[in-house]
């Protein structure tokens, strides 16, 4: 398996624009008046399905062969992923059936089962759900697409962080969340082919820190469980084909609690009137966090998705 390049980036780009425009990169005045900091947000909670992952599976899904086409896809998601598949599919007529944990956001089930996609839900977390989604693939020989070791998910993701820099030339750190890790793979292969300068800062929630834990010792660990409500995060496992890359690639990672993470989405609709899910307004949180080390800086943080439950809203807001 070959990491892509820019170029495959840029192909990407061409493959997905009658469906992708490119999202807002927006600097908020009560975002950077309250934190303090020169901050700007990169909405990708403004893409069709309102997260990142459509970038990568309509990339994917258009390059399928009609063979695998024939096969149908078979993928494991808590939902956005799922719902990129699940979209691209609908637009190519390709079966979908999606592996989600038990007890998924609702929302984000009801957004694939309208996009077409058949949703299978068992499992105690995303990790569970996506052996029994392997399983299947093996069972069925249907065309499974993993979450994140897909050089095509990554080459299509990071044609957001082709935007940024188109944009922003000048950024120098981006905080990008990081759960399977191909929003971190896109952001890094962009800012090193481009020979940028600027930092890319991972973020995850503290229940569910394995690949923290892993970047951090340089031995890939498996996590117990992955109790954070930012279920974007929520994985226990590091991948072979992400991991490999950004344990060389990604400068830094930053940890944070649930009353944090919580925080980001308060934040999120305070300073930039948007609802973020929990991992899409990580990004937000850490760069608050870090902010002793920011002075001066022209800081990107990725919103990488809008898709929070009604039930998780009223929850977060009572805490506020």
């Amino acid at each position: 398996m070959t990491f892509p390049t820019l170029a495959d980036v840029y192909a990407a780009r061409a493959r997905i624009a009658d469906t992708i425009r490119p999202t807002p990169l927006m600097r908020h005045p009560l975002l950077s008046q309250e934190t303090g900091i020169d901050l700007w947000v990169k909405h990708e909670n403004h893409n069709p399905t309102s997260a990142f992952k459509v970038r990568g599976g309509l990339n994917l899904v258009r390059s399928l062969s009609p063979d695998e086409r024939r096969r149908g896809v078979v993928t494991a998601s808590t939902g956005n992923h799922g719902q990129s598949i699940a979209l691209a599919c609908e637009r190519e007529g390709v079966a979908c059936t999606v592996f989600v944990p038990e007890g998924n956001n609702p929302d984000k089930n009801a957004a694939m089962r309208t996009f077409g996609a058949t949703v299978d839900e068992g499992g105690r977390d995303f990790d569970e759900a996506r052996e029994r989604c392997e399983k299947r693939a093996a069972d069925t020989g249907a065309r499974y697409v993993h979450s994140a070791n897909e050089p095509l998910l990554i080459a299509g993701v990071a044609t957001y962080a082709l935007e940024i820099f188109e944009q922003l030339p000048a950024v120098q750190t981006i905080f990008v969340p990081v759960g399977g890790g191909s929003g971190a793979c896109g952001n890094c292969l962009v800012r090193s082919a481009l020979g940028s300068p600027a930092k890319v800062i991972g973020v995850q929630a503290e229940k569910a820190d394995a690949f923290t834990r892993s970047f951090r010792s340089g031995t890939r660990v498996v996590g117990e469980s992955a109790a954070t409500f930012a279920e974007g995060m929520a994985t226990r496992v590091t991948f072979d084909f992400t991991f490999s890359f950004l344990a060389d690639e990604l400068d830094d990672i930053v940890l944070l609690s649930e009353g944090e993470l919580a925080e980001g989405v308060r934040l999120a609709l305070r300073g930039t009137h948007n609802l973020a899910e929990g991992a899409g307004s990580s990004a937000l949180a850490a760069a608050v966090k870090s902010k002793s080390t920011l002075d001066g800086q022209t800081v990107v943080a990725v919103m990488s998705g809008g898709n929070l439950d009604a039930a998780k809203l009223r929850w977060i807001m009572a805490g506020d």
